[in-house]
């Protein structure tokens, strides 16, 4: 029998966590370790969003350096992991409340590949990413997201990236952070913690600190595909759960 794998969600903060040796690149790889080997991955990164559900369905996905401005380093990282079209396929089957379609053509962005190239470094592990639909409120990515619950069944590790609070109009270049950004991050937390759900997907109904917190919902979104695949009976723990450069929270979930 297959294992029940766990859910993760991982604040994926600055691409050069990629090609860095720190607090957060070292949770992540500590965090690969400790789940079981999964047979593949479904990422559902901040950095691909799309006018409707898209999911990868190619044997080779790319590389995507969808960032501007970093170390030549970060542009020569590669990470290529097989895809799977089968599960990609899968996905479409079992998704129900929208129409998932293929993609051919975006492959791993950065949200997903600085993450398990600390994860599973070997990139021997199928990995597929999941788009984030524009034009669907937060709770029906919640409803979609709670669809895949049965490939944790299967050997398939789920993973949301992105950042609970992310605001980097307001970024510092220092190892400090906003109140706001702290009341923010540790609201939410109490509120994984409690399995209350529905202020968290409803986020947009919150205060001062909400606003600035979510200026723009792409990073956050991703902690939703999470959450929804909670059973009742599973754990809950943090990594890397800390706030830095003011705005940015790299607090990571473990479900499971």
């Amino acid at each position: 029998m297959t294992q029940k794998m766990p859910v993760l969600f991982v604040g994926h903060g600055s691409p050069m966590n990629a090609i860095e040796d720190n607090e957060f690149s070292r949770a992540w790889k500590q965090a690969g370790q400790e789940v079981p080997t999964p047979r593949a991955i479904i990422c559902v990164s901040a950095h691909w969003v799309t006018r409707g559900t898209l999911v990868t369905a190619m044997d080779k996905p790319r590389m995507i350096y969808d960032m501007y401005g970093f170390p030549p380093e970060l542009y020569e990282v590669r990470y290529d992991a097989p895809g799977a079209p089968d599960l990609a396929k899968q996905v479409r089957r079992i998704i129900k409340k929208t129409e998932v379609k293929d993609d051919q053509e975006w492959g791993l962005d950065h949200g997903t590949w600085s993450v398990l190239t600390h994860m599973f470094p070997k990139a021997d592990i199928p990995v597929i990413q999941m788009s984030l639909d524009a034009t669907i409120t937060p709770e029906k990515h919640y409803e979609i997201a709670a669809q895949l619950r049965e490939l944790r069944e299967e050997g398939v590790l789920i993973i949301g990236s992105g950042n609970i609070v992310h605001n980097l109009r307001m970024v510092r270049f220092d190892d400090s952070a906003y109140d706001w950004a702290m009341q923010f991050d540790g609201r939410v937390a109490s509120w994984i913690e409690q399995n209350d759900h529905n202020p968290i997907v409803h986020y947009e109904g919150g205060d001062q600190a909400a606003v600035l917190a979510i200026n723009t919902a792409e990073h956050y979104l991703p902690l939703l595909y999470s959450l929804a695949l909670r059973d009742d009976d599973d754990k809950v723990s943090f990594f890397a759960d800390k706030v830095m450069g003011g705005s940015i929270s790299m607090r990571s979930v473990r479900i499971g």
